[in-house]
């Protein structure tokens, strides 16, 4: 039975949003879009009373404008500038292209523009350096600027917060327990690098029980693992298809993929985000048409998706996904980045959030940078599949092997959440995951901000449109002790800047009501209250 603790997360989880239906031992519906929690070794499960929803609430008119209008009067202050700096009245401070007369510039004129004059202005809000583990509280360097941020120096003081921007989904990011202690004898035992690629002295007996490990995990017959999760895709997804192939990939897919698909010399076609009709229709053009100029049969068509999309906090709808690649004998590979660990009733991710079976989905890729606490990324599938990535890979063929601590880490978390350790923990870290989701964004959703996703995504995005509310919103929660993430163009449209908080099982009740009131306080101070949406009021 789980213990006294667990009982009570459960029961927490189902006053707010559900019931809990003791004799209900029935498996989820695989098309349900409803969440299922079944604590280990209990009858117990927790489902909510009302349909998983996403929301992308359009701004108002006059936010819209007035971003613009923003954005138009950086850009005029920006030409002045430029204009001072190269008559000489005012110092050059920024880059400047080495290149000889008459070369090519060696960087894009716009991007330059836009760092000088735009993101120089707000850059004390990014990048601030940590003095400790990204748990629920972190340790700030606090750094000050003498020229308006062009360069900066540390003030000698640390500053103190609650941490709302780490993708410590399931709350491993510890120095100290369990994972920590096998990770410190991994190192005795094993050092801390094998200085050499796994094709040929790198591969250790840690590597191999990891990959069968993250395997039977899955419920796949094999995987392979690699020590950086943005190399995962980029170097691997070249080995899959090539010139001839066609690539269907969402229009947010994160630039890794972008990347990879790009590298490997095949056609490229984007489809509306998670827009199943869209979808539906480039596949059947790809396939009445062919290839552009020849006509021919594409030689593999691959469906490219994310299982939460880290800036938008959406879940790819997956069973439909999977329905139009058996209707077209498509293949699907799935980025499972933000998505392994963080949700599913056993934190096996989208798969398992939906009730699907692994088997149908062709290449299963996930990273060990956010669930387990640890980095790099894995490709799962079939065994013929991982023998050709194991063969072909470059990041498999020239890049040194996984860490041996960094893979202890994700062993043992991995352990953890799979109950392989005889305990329940990962099971409450996994409950407590979704019950913080939910928690948090249907206040701020009461509260009247514009909140875009999943109701089931750890990742909950608020809207700030305008560009000076960027650094605003930064600076004024750091000092009611909140630290959060704001993000602007180019990681998002130009008119569409955010707060991206990400929750994580350590934060605590009281934790997530401390951050709630003071975005509340901020929300009213920056005019960012923009819904529409008729709710109760919080």
């Amino acid at each position: 039975m789980p213990s006294n603790e667990l009982k009570s997360l459960v029961k927490r989880l189902n006053d707010d949003f559900g019931d809990v239906d003791p004799n209900n031992n029935d498996k989820p519906n695989l098309m349900s879009k409803e969440t299922h929690i079944e604590p280990q070794n209990s009858s117990l499960v927790y489902s909510p009373k009302r349909e998983v929803q996403e929301s992308f609430e359009e701004a108002p008119l006059w936010a819209a404008v007035i971003t613009y209008i923003g954005y138009l009067i950086l850009n005029v202050f920006g030409w002045l500038r430029d204009f001072l700096r190269y008559s000489g009245l005012e110092e050059k401070k920024g880059a400047i292209d080495p290149n000889p007369k008459g070369f090519v510039p060696l960087y894009s004129e716009y991007e330059c523009f836009y760092t000088r004059n735009m993101y120089t202005r707000i850059r004390d809000c990014f990048n601030r350096p940590i003095c400790s583990v990204p748990g629920a509280k972190i340790s700030l360097i606090e750094r000050v600027s003498d020229d308006f941020n062009w360069t900066f120096k540390q003030s000698g003081r640390t500053i103190e917060a609650l941490n709302l921007g780490s993708y410590n989904y399931l709350g491993f990011a510890e120095n100290n327990g369990k994972c920590a202690s096998n990770s410190i004898e991994a190192i005795k035992k094993m050092g801390v690098a094998s200085c050499s690629p796994k094709q040929e002295f790198g591969t250790m007996k840690i590597h191999k029980d990891l990959e069968e490990t993250m395997a039977k995990y899955l419920g796949v017959e094999d995987s392979i693992c690699f020590g950086m999760g943005f190399a995962t895709n980029s170097t691997n997804i070249p080995n899959l298809v090539n010139k001839g192939c066609l690539i269907l990939s969402d229009e947010l897919n994160h630039s890794s993929l972008v990347l990879g698909s790009r590298l490997s010399g095949a056609t490229i076609k984007v489809f509306k985000h998670n827009d199943i009709d869209d979808l539906e229709k480039k596949l059947k053009d790809s396939i009445v048409y062919g290839q552009a100029r020849t006509h021919r049969p594409w030689k593999k068509i691959l469906i490219v998706v994310e299982g939460v999309y880290s800036m938008e906090g959406s879940i790819v709808n997956l069973p439909k996904i999977i329905e139009l690649k058996k209707k077209y004998k498509a293949y699907l590979y799935l980025d499972e980045a933000h998505s392994i660990g963080a949700i599913g009733p056993n934190g096996r991710g989208v798969v398992d959030y939906w009730g699907c079976d692994p088997k149908d989905v062709d290449i299963l890729m996930g990273t060990f940078t956010k669930s387990f606490g640890s980095c790099g990324g894995y490709i799962a599938g079939t065994k013929k599949l991982i023998n050709h990535i194991r063969t072909y890979s470059y990041a498999n063929c020239y890049a040194s092997s996984m860490s041996p601590p960094i893979a202890e880490q994700i062993i043992s978390s991995l352990n953890t959440i799979s109950g392989a350790d005889g305990t329940d923990e990962g099971k409450k870290r996994i409950a407590q995951l979704a019950w913080n989701s939910h928690y948090f964004r249907e206040k701020l959703v009461k509260m009247g901000f514009i909140v875009y996703g999943n109701n089931d995504s750890p990742v909950v995005p608020l809207m700030l449109y305008m560009p000076a509310k960027i650094r605003a919103f930064n600076v004024e929660m750091l000092k009611r002790g909140i630290a959060v993430v704001t993000v602007g163009f180019p990681a998002t449209r130009l008119t569409e800047s955010r707060v991206r908080f990400c929750l994580s099982a350590s934060h605590t009740k009281e934790m997530l009501d401390k951050a709630l009131e003071a975005i509340d306080e901020v929300g009213d101070m920056l005019y960012l209250k923009y819904s529409k949406r008729k709710v109760h009021n919080a």
